[in-house]
């Protein structure tokens, strides 16, 4: 997935700060008790992916600190680091079977993290890897597709582009890439928070366990220079509210 092209910032607090570490003598260290996010940034996400999520989250109500997370960052994926977090963020990325062999050494850290009272957040290819196959199996009554596969789809190919979506019955636009479908099960306790022209649900919020997975097709964090970089406009202008209603919705268990 050929995205974005420039980071949107220098990110969040560094790794002592978000994990209480010690500063050196004679120095004293706040504290910053905001809940902790963190979100993967290596080979499975694309350029540009993962800083526009961790930017999403930190501009939420509650205002997450963010740290990056994966296998060329200080901070790796393991149980221990996941103790200490709010939220898990996979972020968009390439080819799903790619990027579920870079990532599937987590998938029980993950897993665990969610059952045990956790949440997950997947965007566009985070979405897909939630799921059984080729995924962390993260979802029960819940099924994963490609949109653009689905009958009566209006986009039938991969290319950037804008997708209309109804949002808790608003009409509203987001920026697309070949994103995922979810097949909500009747009896299926699940918060559907958008759908496609076709019905098929867009964005959906689900428990695992005792924790919950907040998960979106299109890329409601995108910022401008996405558009930009790919000729196209937003008619509802840059607006991240939509993302911060799936975040905040997760974080309410739906």
């Amino acid at each position: 997935m050929n995205r974005r092209r420039a980071l949107i910032g220098a990110g969040a607090a560094g790794v002592l700060a978000a994990f209480g570490g010690v500063a050196g003598a004679g120095y004293a260290v706040l504290s910053d008790d905001r809940p902790l996010a963190l979100v993967y940034r290596g080979p499975a996400s694309c350029a540009g992916c993962s800083e526009a999520v961790a930017a999403l989250l930190r501009g939420t109500p509650t205002g997450f600190r963010t740290e990056f997370c994966g296998p060329g960052e200080d901070v790796k994926v393991s149980a221990d680091v996941l103790a200490k977090a709010t939220v898990y963020a996979q972020p968009g990325g390439g080819d799903v079977r790619q990027a579920w062999r870079r990532v599937r050494g987590y998938a029980g850290d993950i897993r665990a993290f969610v059952h045990n009272g956790g949440h997950y957040l997947g965007f566009c290819l985070g979405a897909y890897l939630a799921g059984a196959d080729s995924g962390f199996g993260l979802l029960t009554g819940v099924g994963v597709e490609g949109y653009i596969y689905s009958s009566e789809a209006r986009v039938r190919d991969a290319a950037d582009t804008v997708v209309g979506v109804d949002w808790r019955g608003r009409r509203r636009h987001m920026y697309f890439q070949d994103g995922a479908l979810f097949r909500v099960r009747a009896g299926t306790s699940a918060t559907v928070l958008a759908t496609y022209d076709t019905g098929g649900a867009a964005a959906v919020v689900t428990g695992y366990g005792a924790g919950w997975v907040g998960l979106v097709g299109p890329h409601p964090e995108a910022d401008l220079s996405w558009y930009a970089d790919s000729g196209l406009t937003n008619p509802d202008g840059i607006r991240y509210d939509l993302g911060h209603d799936l975040i905040e919705t997760t974080l309410r268990g739906g």
